[in-house]
């Protein structure tokens, strides 16, 4: 695939929640897993080890505020870190807050369904998710 041709080089891939010179945060529009973001690098690369070890700090960082922000303002019973980039080869990352009722759990949220009904959860908005990653950015990020 080029670059040309990468939906994570010509578009944003989700709403933008934070951008760096090197990544962006967006949030995942998906009602059944609020607070389900993405950590995407910025150049077209397709794995983490194309990256020198100081980029790759930096990106994980990122996935670890992102992580973290999702966990203070979700309370999910459990958090999915992935980076799979067999649909979309360029890097990136999936941050996604799981509850033991979610509508697939215990199965990955691509697998088989489990129940039809997904439970309420509170709201969180763009901005307080936004500030509650930045808050949990490592200094100088």
């Amino acid at each position: 695939m080029t670059e040309s041709a990468c939906e994570l080089c010509t578009g944003p891939g989700g709403r933008v929640l934070w951008q760096s010179a090197e990544c962006r945060v967006v949030r995942v529009d998906d009602p059944a897993l609020p607070g389900f973001c993405r950590v995407i690098w910025g150049a077209h690369v397709r794995e983490m080890s194309d990256l020198p070890r100081s980029e790759r700090q930096r990106l994980m960082a990122v996935v670890f505020a992102v992580e973290a922000a999702v966990r203070e303002l979700f309370e999910p019973d459990k958090i999915n870190l992935a980076s799979f980039g067999n649909v979309v080869p360029h890097l990136h990352w999936h941050v996604i807050p799981r509850w033991r009722d979610d509508r697939h759990f215990p199965e990955p949220i691509w697998g088989r369904l489990q129940r039809e009904r997904q439970p309420e959860r509170p709201p969180v908005d763009d901005a307080t998710l936004t500030r509650a990653i930045v808050r949990n950015l490592p200094e100088g990020e």
